[in-house]
């Protein structure tokens, strides 16, 4: 079937000449400016079936890179099942000050909502990790959003939130990643709150989640809609997705997994209240709290996450310190950590392991974090930044561009053994660019030496310069 091409001619709110802009439906829209005066552009999506003569709900996807299409790409499948339009700015990014994204924003909701027929009652946000992040503080600032969709991220200030501006919050998390815990307490401090929310946790880690699960947030917001009467009741609409969180819930059970399924079914009985006799749904869940794989699970899980806690502790009081004191002798220490996670991450226990996964990937997060902290001084500090790459070696030992950012800090102090440890290292750890090695910053005398190319002939073959035999 032909795609059907929509041609909308109009005058943008904050531009003083018509503007005319081609939009292909079922296609990601990419560079579409705000207006002439203004080099803000976003990329947008439009689902098949779209019709400019009825009113649509909308996402407003954030990336913090400002990589519109492909964060679109990302949700597309879900806003085509459900008929959902997908914004998203080409213009956000995280070098930019939050009162400035903030801006970007309101500019680009106001042209999207002149340029299209958005339904002013079902206006959304969403983003996975830092993008979501900045999602959940829209609604603070732009009381027309309904809710927020976060996808491996939490609000990252409750207290900001108040009960005169309730928005609809929709998490979906990995058990192995490392917001897994605190997504969970900040759904109690939500229901505390009386902010309406929903928690959908899969099996996984810090990703993103399949279309399955996008697809089931945007209709946990369409059902809301139902349920305020912002849109008509669709019953067909309201039984299939029932049933099929149903099966969802049989398959966790049958797969024994049952405290995800426990989860679920919690999420369902709220979801659907609204709309269905929910009585049969409050028993099974009563039956499946009372067996012996859920009370196993839950246990297990939250020995796990008293564990975790005390760890995360360890972790971040030791970074601070070495960092301070640029310590490189507790290196070892951290190494230990890691064989300890590696162990977690084999163990028999499924929670243990997925508690290993969640530490592997708070120290990363951590260690990028303080990298980048120390980066924003006026000052940088050159000693401790080496010491942060040599730890993120230890702890992601495939992130070759730490290495080689150890080698060539090295050499520029002209601790050449230090280099050339790195250098092993690294080359031990699978990496094969050699044309790479020869261009690294600050090497131009270490890797004319006969060291260097030693190592380079023994890991890559056909070492760049000839090694003279004394």
């Amino acid at each position: 079937m032909k795609k059907i091409l929509l041609v909308l001619v109009l005058g943008v709110a904050f531009s003083t000449t018509a503007q005319k802009i081609s939009l292909k439906k079922g296609f990601v829209v990419d560079s579409i400016r705000i207006n002439d005066s203004i080099p803000e552009n976003f990329a947008l999506y439009l689902p098949k079936k779209f019709d400019p003569i009825k009113k649509w709900p909308v996402l407003f996807v954030y990336d913090m890179q400002g990589r519109g299409r492909q964060s679109l790409n990302m949700f597309r499948e879900a806003a085509e099942k459900e008929g959902y339009i997908l914004v998203a700015s080409n213009s956000i990014h995280d070098s930019l000050p939050i009162a400035n994204n903030l801006r970007i924003s309101s500019r680009l909701f106001s042209s999207v909502g002149t340029l299209l027929p958005i339904d002013a009652d079902r206006v959304y946000t969403g983003g996975f990790e830092a993008g979501a992040r900045l999602a959940a503080i829209i609604p603070s600032f732009i009381k027309s959003v309904e809710g927020v969709l976060l996808c491996g991220a939490t609000i990252p200030n409750t207290e900001v939130l108040t009960s005169r501006n309730p928005f609809h919050v929709v998490g979906i998390v990995g058990n192995r990643d490392f917001n897994y815990p605190t997504t969970l307490a900040v759904e109690k401090t939500l229901n505390k709150l009386r902010f309406p929310n929903q928690l959908l946790v899969f099996d996984g880690g810090q990703e993103w989640p399949t279309t399955e699960y996008l697809g089931k947030a945007l209709e946990i917001f369409t059902l809301s809609a139902m349920a305020k009467n912002n849109i008509a009741r669709d019953s067909i609409f309201v039984d299939r997705t029932y049933n099929e969180n149903l099966s969802k819930i049989s398959e966790l059970i049958a797969d024994q997994k049952q405290l995800l399924a426990y989860e679920l079914l919690d999420e369902t009985i709220d979801i659907y209240q609204p709309h269905k006799s929910i009585d049969s749904l409050r028993e099974r869940a009563k039956i499946l709290k009372r067996s012996k794989g859920y009370k196993s699970q839950n246990r297990s899980q939250n020995n796990a996450f008293f564990k975790e806690s005390f760890l995360k502790e360890d972790y971040g009081y030791y970074l601070e310190e070495d960092v301070r004191t640029y310590n490189y002798n507790n290196l070892g220490w951290w190494t230990y950590q890691m064989e300890e996670i590696g162990k977690y991450e084999s163990h028999a226990d499924s929670a243990i392991r997925q508690m290993g996964a969640r530490l592997r990937g708070y120290i990363n997060a951590l260690i990028e974090d303080t990298i980048d902290v120390v980066q924003l001084n006026e000052q940088v500090d050159l000693e401790a930044l080496n010491l942060l790459w040599m730890l993120k070696t230890i702890t992601d030992s495939k992130a070759y561009e730490n290495y080689i950012k150890v080698i060539g800090n090295s050499a520029l102090i002209d601790d050449y053994s230090t280099a050339l440890f790195y250098l092993e290292e690294l080359l031990k750890n699978g990496y094969t660019d050699k044309a790479k090695l020869y261009t690294i910053e600050n090497t131009a005398l270490l890797r004319i030496t006969r060291e260097f190319n030693a190592i380079v002939e023994k890991y890559l073959k056909g070492a760049r310069y000839e090694i003279i035999e004394e």
